[in-house]
């Protein structure tokens, strides 16, 4: 393919505002850095450009395009308290200490309690998990629980995802005598009350690694400790097999993607590496969950997050909330098959909930269109499905959303961001003013608790606090384009090209391509609000498109109008299968009318 001519043809664009009201830009690279990129690797001029732009280097290019665990994982013991952390757990081991893991119901927290629990078994000592139920005990630890694990033995408890912000639960169980080991990855300035606290966004951590998830955090707590039970001996004097530890990075990249976390350093080898263990259908919970939800190999990263993610997130959103941890840490498909099941139908259920709640909630968002953020707070909404709400939100109208559900005046509530934007730090902050009971979280996702006397006064904090964020209203209206290429340029080459600067999420987006002066000579609604189109260009060339859940939003209302038209597209390009053929298809991000 000739990709020196990939622009050639391409056009311009000339339109003040897309449908979805945003303006158009092409980010900015230096010809001399694209150049040097070009001969540190065989790149093409275009994604030497697209690299160039996003700040890559020669030096660090061979991390960027073929990430290792060898080279990019650090040492566990640079993370603040992971060496006292290790010291307990090696004593609780030695000991006969029974152990219990603590987690949360998410996709990271599940991930994290089946790596942990996995390797205690692995090591010939089984853990208890106890995983909190979202609707009678909420998120983190809880003095019952914590009261609980002690009466029934345990000596030592070990958090994973989750624990940071616990600080009465841990007090708690500190005045009982019951060590806790804490394994998070949520920002906290604040001492944690715990025997140790790791954690890379903890405030006083230099790590540099507070791009992992819980999961990740967990992997290296492995890793280290693995180590000093190899170094003491553990496995020469006691015949036990040590355990693979790539064996479970399958569990870490579907963490690392599914919590929304940057797909930068470390965290790229993970992912990498966990898709190629997956592509075995080595583990069988995942092998189980990939048949009931019919999702073809090789997987990606697109498969974890809105595939396989969603399924085992379902279980602690409308059904029961160990089932991701123990499908994922089952031990045959005879077991893992009726979990999968059972996620699978519970998924169905939380897609039918989550259907009548957001038309009222898309109402609802609309009359707060005069401001930088969507925040509701409504009556009966289901609290397991609200997170999927704010991020609908968040989509459809490029705002930051928060939504929360109220039962008998308190609500809990999730938050979802744009790029650019830290809601996380705004929870925190909105936390330690008392404006709301409690929440924490990252620059994208967040959660909180609080009661309907709180709207209000959380209300005007965010209006206060989002006008003082430069750029946050600049970055919701416009959209950053990678390249600008023909339709002719559209083909498979193309995106195997982009391919491999995989795998793409958070921190690492797929390439946006603009394509300007293409006519619509097919368009229409299919499926769940989806806008389906075709697209040619002045030569002839025709290019399909697809805009996902756009019905309803301005950018569906502008396809449909333009039916016939010129426009303007902008997209991410994927290879599309369907009955045995293979075809370049444009997921739409927007689209403008070309001005004649």
């Amino acid at each position: 393919m000739d990709f020196e001519g990939l622009s050639k043809g391409a056009g311009t664009f000339s339109f003040e505002r897309s449908f979805s009201g945003r303006s158009w830009s092409t980010r900015i690279f230096d010809p001399a850095v694209a150049g040097e990129l070009s001969e540190t690797a065989p790149l093409s001029p275009v994604l030497a450009q697209i690299l160039a732009a996003r700040g890559a280097t020669p030096g660090a290019l061979a991390d960027l395009l073929q990430p290792t665990l060898k080279r990019l994982l650090p040492d566990p013991l640079e993370l603040t308290d992971m060496e006292r952390a290790v010291e307990r757990a090696v004593f609780a081991l030695e000991h006969d200490e029974h152990i219990a893991i603590f987690g949360d119901y998410d996709v990271d927290g599940s991930c994290s309690a089946a790596l942990l629990s996995l390797f205690l078994e692995a090591v010939g000592k089984p853990a208890r998990v106890y995983i909190p139920d979202r609707m009678r005990e909420g998120y983190g630890p809880n003095i019952r629980a914590l009261s609980l694990l002690k009466d029934e033995g345990a000596g030592l408890v070990i958090t994973v995802d989750c624990g940071a912000g616990a600080h009465a639960a841990l007090s708690d169980a500190r005045a009982l005598g019951l060590d806790v080991v804490v394994l998070d990855h949520h920002a906290t300035d604040e001492p944690v009350p715990a025997f140790a606290h790791v954690n890379p966004n903890r405030g006083d951590d230099r790590a540099q690694l507070g791009h992992l998830c819980a999961a990740g955090v967990s992997f290296l707590f492995v890793v280290a400790l693995n180590r000093q039970l190899r170094a003491r001996g553990w496995y020469s004097t006691r015949g036990v097999t040590e355990p693979e530890l790539m064996a479970f990075t399958d569990l870490v990249a579907l963490a690392t993607v599914c919590d929304v976390v940057p797909l930068t350093g470390v965290n790229r080898a993970f992912v990498r590496q966990g898709l190629l263990r997956m592509a075995n259908r080595l583990r069988p919970g995942l092998a189980a969950l990939c048949e009931v939800s019919k999702a073809r190999s090789p997987l990606g990263t697109y498969a974890l997050g809105y595939v396989l993610g969603p399924r085992i997130n379902a279980g602690g959103r409308v059904g029961r909330c160990d089932l991701g941890w123990s499908l994922l840490a089952a031990s045959d498909l005879n077991v893992a098959r009726p979990l999968a099941v059972q996620l699978d139908r519970h998924n169905r259920e939380r897609q039918a909930i989550e259907a009548l709640i957001l038309e009222e909630a898309v109402a609802l968002a609309e009359l707060q269109h005069n401001q930088p953020f969507i925040l509701l707070a409504e009556p009966d909404w289901h609290p397991g499905v609200v997170g999927i709400i704010a991020g609908r939100l968040k989509d459809r109208f490029l705002k930051p959303s928060f939504v929360a559900g109220l039962v008998g005046g308190e609500g809990r509530g999730s938050a979802r961001s744009i790029p650019g934007i830290d809601i996380g730090e705004a929870i925190r902050l909105a936390a330690s003013r008392k404006l709301i009971a409690g929440g924490g979280g990252h620059a994208m996702a967040a959660g909180f608790s609080l009661s309907a006397a709180q709207i209000e006064g959380l209300q005007g904090f965010l209006l206060e606090h989002f006008a003082s964020q430069d750029g946050g209203a600049a970055l919701s209206a416009s959209l950053a384009l990678d390249a600008v290429v023909a339709a002719s340029a559209c083909r498979e080459e193309l995106v195997e090209e982009f391919e491999r600067i995989g795998p793409f999420g958070a921190g690492n987006s797929e390439p946006i391509v603009g394509i300007a002066d293409l006519t619509l000579v097919y368009v229409d609604v299919v499926g769940q609000g989806h806008v389906k189109l075709r697209l040619r260009a002045h030569a002839g060339v025709q290019l399909d498109a697809i805009a996902f859940r756009a019905a309803g939003t301005e950018l569906g209302k502008g396809l449909l109008a333009s039916r016939g038209k010129a426009i303007h597209v902008a997209g991410r390009l994927r290879l599309d299968e369907w009955a045995g053929r293979r075809r370049v298809q444009l997921q739409l991000d927007d689209a403008a009318p070309a001005q004649a």
